[in-house]
């Protein structure tokens, strides 16, 4: 039999399936009512245990552990559909419909804004990105960006998240856990690193270099070659201001451009980032959550039950809507030994047909679940 007779009777076993599928569904769904008449939950362990271990048997050693996935995510399905017809308004739900209909018809392009560091930072720059006729307010931490945004004194706060080089910046995931901010829009920058020193300083006489944790990590090779103390400090415009101010000839900052005009230093060494494809994400919080047009991004924290499988579920339930996932990152629950949650992050709309019931299904599911924001990246 050649491969056109082959694919031909796949075709037909496919149909067939189909329409077996079909039929399986829509019992499915008169399964759902009689549990809805009789007040029975959706989820009968002990059911999909027995089938799964009948099927799983009957397809042989060969095919076991197939069978076994097959028949799995088929109940997954059935699962998430009995829901959908079972389930009132979500917690979800309604924080989505009260999230669009705030929207304007257009991302606001001023406001106050609460950014970290001063004059002259990477925050500053995609802040300026984002909002053209922003004013921005400086704070000292990324804690006080969202203390800002808490109290009434910012409606809009700008944070990095992750660098393509040096990974998440893991204390701005770490307050986003805790106060659950919603983001509302982000947008992508090229970091492009500078030494900048005193004018006319050698870089062989420098012995200090101070900037923030994420530059000193993605400039580590350059940084290697220096007989320096790396001091730690805030923010990258933060040091370069700092070395300006103390008129120490020995010292160093690594920033931006930028911050060499603003601060009268001179630029000993450009481009020392250990990787030229060296990008950081910046995102925007507020305080009520809003979802505008054109919001494609989704990101959102869920945690799954200690026990083998349980993530494979929350990624089976993403694919089988056909959704791009583009970030998983655990996280250490406070509290909990070994137990994690994720930061997990899609490409997609909450008005893509599958999106609310797919989330609705991980409310559900998942021990810890939050939608941290359905946005743009600009």
């Amino acid at each position: 039999m050649d491969i056109k007779e082959l694919r031909k009777e796949i075709d037909g076993i496919n149909n067939d399936m189909l329409d077996l599928f079909v039929r399986r569904m829509k019992v499915s769904e008169e399964i759902a009512e009689y549990k809805r008449e009789n007040g029975m939950p959706v989820i009968d362990r002990a059911r999909e245990r027995e089938i799964l271990a009948a099927m799983s048997e009957k397809a042989g050693e060969e095919m076991e552990k197939y069978a076994y996935y097959f028949f799995s995510k088929v109940m997954d399905l059935s699962r998430a559909h009995q829901h959908e017809i079972l389930t009132g308004e979500s917690r979800v739900r309604k924080q989505i419909e009260d999230a669009i209909a705030r929207a304007e018809e257009v991302f606001p392009q001023s406001g106050l804004i609460a950014c970290q560091g001063v004059e002259g930072s990477n925050a500053q720059i995609a802040c300026d990105k984002m909002f053209p006729r922003g004013h921005i307010m400086y704070v000292k931490s990324f804690k006080a960006v969202f203390d800002a945004v808490d109290a009434g004194l910012c409606k809009f706060g700008i944070l990095p998240i992750e660098n393509s080089a040096n990974g998440s910046v893991r204390a701005v995931y770490e307050l986003l856990r805790e106060r659950k901010y919603p983001i509302v829009r982000s947008t992508k920058l090229y970091i492009s690193h500078e030494l900048l020193a005193l004018p006319g300083t050698d870089i062989s006489k420098i012995k200090r270099v101070y900037s923030h944790q994420q530059a000193i990590g993605q400039c580590e090779n350059f940084l290697a070659t220096l007989n320096a103390e790396i001091i730690p400090c805030e923010n990258t415009a933060v040091a370069a201001k700092m070395v300006a101010e103390s008129g120490d000839s020995e010292a160093a900052a690594i920033a931006n451009a930028m911050c060499a005009e603003l601060y009268g230093l001179d630029t000993i060494k450009e481009g020392i980032q250990d990787n030229n494809n060296n990008y950081t994400r910046f995102i925007c919080i507020t305080k009520t959550p809003v979802i505008y047009e054109g919001s494609n991004h989704i990101s959102l924290i869920a945690s799954c039950n200690n026990k083998p499988g349980a993530l494979n579920d929350i990624l089976s339930k993403i694919n089988a809507h056909g959704i791009n996932m583009n970030k998983l990152e655990s996280c250490p629950i406070s509290g909990k030994d070994f137990e994690f949650m994720f930061f997990i992050e899609l490409d997609a709309s909450v008005k893509d047909p599958g999106v609310i019931p797919l989330l609705e299904d991980l409310e559900r599911s998942c021990p810890i679940f939050e939608l941290i924001g359905n946005y743009a990246i600009v």
